[in-house]
């Protein structure tokens, strides 16, 4: 199962995790706290967990999905909420 985890340095993971997954939470099974949460795309999970200056990102491909677009939709999503704060940076690596 292809995977990939972005480390994003921000003050504001616990604010961006919640709003993701609310807004997701209208289409997909999604489950979150302050800290923790996980959004079960059609092609395969977010997982997310928040700390104090961190929001951290795994993405997990489950059968015939396109790991770069589901990267480049979670980050262009996180980006949305983040406009205040200005673009983040998602250094994607892979996941063994």
């Amino acid at each position: 199962m292809p995977a990939s985890r972005a480390v994003v340095p921000t003050a504001n993971a616990s604010r961006y995790l919640q709003q993701l997954c609310k807004h997701w939470g209208h289409k997909f099974e999604v489950t979150f706290d302050p800290t923790v949460g996980r959004v079960a795309l059609p092609f395969g999970p977010v997982e997310m967990t928040a700390s104090d200056d961190v929001l951290e990102v795994v993405c997990r491909i489950e059968g015939d999905g396109d790991l770069a677009r589901m990267q480049d939709v979670v980050a262009d999503h996180v980006n949305r909420f983040a406009h205040r704060e200005g673009a983040l940076t998602f250094d994607w690596q892979p996941v063994a």
